[in-house]
């Protein structure tokens, strides 16, 4: 049964000619109440006109309802009496309203409206009444009766008009709530593949601040056990035990990241993040691995959003890695953190070599720039601001403010 329906439903000329078929076997019905002559052929020829039209009903509304209305004023100014196909009349004052357009929709709603009258008016009713004697005659109906008629033969055709008017509406809440769902399906998608190149950026910048920060630190101590291997070997067995809790605390903090991309839930996978409260221990690594560093903290610490925190510890590690790469030698690093009643305000500045406009640019030949890049990505992502450049007297600068609630 469902099968069908959805078939008829892809056929409805199928659907129509059967009930055109219905109209017209009954219109062909011998009828006692017409005579023979023209009059009996007209009516002939509109039952079998009518039937014909509602057949394209559907796919030619409003020529099929033009050319019934036709029909139907033309039937009543040349007298031919309604018969049974008069049914179809109904059937296009629905068409006209459920498919037509806005004309052919007021068409049928002034051809129904004026259907009673114009009936009423071909077929002369008159009313028998009684004298009180037994004896009877016919009279015209007065004007509210004829009133009260003519509503009542009205009254199908504005019935199957507002049904039609229902159905329009309808279909079209129908074709809304499926373009909608359309549309969302396709904000959804879209929205997903956001949500991909962003969790994908997000490791991105993740895996190139452990890896240029740890594997740095690495290389200084390898290079500087290599140097005071003969002379001082102890020195280099204090560089080689560095490098091994270093490369150990990289391979943790990338497994971590590697796991997240095993796991569709990722929201557990980044806690715990590194924060303010561990930068002594990263500048300590710092130290250890040979670069002069100065802490200061002031203003109230407290509690701050892990994304603050996270983009604080990362923002202090990549500029240091970058002090250690193009600051020179014998290079000094200053990190201050600042905590405002509204913002959070970070600087960390050196007085190396300082950088050129092409490693501002393009990162220079050793690599792309995606420590300054995921740097600003980070401060934009907490609506932060981040002003990067040149210091006055020498060196290099990096100042970020990250906004706050005011502190209770």
């Amino acid at each position: 049964m469902h099968r069908l329906n959805a078939w008829l439903r892809r056929h409805p000329m199928v659907v129509d000619a059967a009930w055109a078929a219905v109209v017209l076997f009954l219109s062909l019905l011998p009828n006692d109440n017409v005579s023979d002559g023209w009059r009996f052929d007209a009516q002939i020829l509109i039952g079998v006109l009518l039937p014909a039209l509602m057949v394209f009903r559907r796919r030619f509304p409003d020529v099929t309802v033009a050319a019934a209305t036709g029909l139907g004023v033309g039937q009543v100014a040349a007298d031919v009496t309604p018969a049974v196909s008069a049914l179809a009349y109904l059937v296009f004052a629905y068409t006209g309203a459920a498919f037509g357009q806005k004309w052919t929709s007021r068409l049928a709603l002034v051809a129904g409206l004026a259907a009673g009258p114009l009936v009423f008016w071909q077929l002369h009713p008159m009313k028998t009444v009684s004298n009180g004697a037994g004896d009877y005659h016919t009279r015209p109906y007065s004007f509210g009766e004829a009133a009260l008629i003519t509503l009542l033969m009205s009254t199908p055709f504005i019935l199957c008009w507002a049904w039609g008017r229902l159905t329009r509406v309808r279909r079209a809440y129908l074709t809304e709530l499926e373009d909608r769902a359309a549309r969302l399906e396709r904000e959804r998608d879209a929205q997903s593949k956001v949500a991909v190149a962003a969790e994908r950026a997000r490791i991105a910048r993740e895996l190139h601040d452990v890896v240029a920060h740890n594997v740095s630190v690495m290389i200084v101590q390898a290079d500087g056990a290599a140097y005071v291997l003969d002379n001082s070997p102890q020195q280099a067995k204090e560089a080689l035990g560095t490098i091994a809790s270093t490369g150990r605390q990289a391979l943790v903090e990338m497994r971590r990241l590697l796991g997240v991309l095993r796991t569709a839930d990722t929201a557990e996978e980044y806690v715990p993040q590194p924060g303010v409260e561990e930068l002594p221990e990263l500048l300590e690594q710092v130290r250890t691995a040979g670069l002069q560093v100065d802490y200061a903290a002031s203003g109230h610490p407290r509690e701050l959003p892990r994304g603050v925190e996270l983009t604080v510890y990362r923002i202090v590690q990549e500029a240091l890695t970058n002090v250690r790469k193009h600051g020179g030698p014998d290079v000094h690093a200053r990190v201050a953190v600042d905590f405002g009643e509204r913002e959070l305000a970070v600087l960390v500045e050196d007085d190396g070599r300082g950088s050129t406009d092409e490693h501002l640019a393009t990162g220079g030949t050793d690599g792309l720039g995606h420590g300054l890049i995921g740097m600003r990505e980070r401060v934009g992502m907490v609506s932060g601001s981040l002003d990067v450049g040149p210091r006055p007297g020498g060196g290099f600068r990096i100042r970020a403010v990250l906004p706050l609630k005011a502190a209770h």
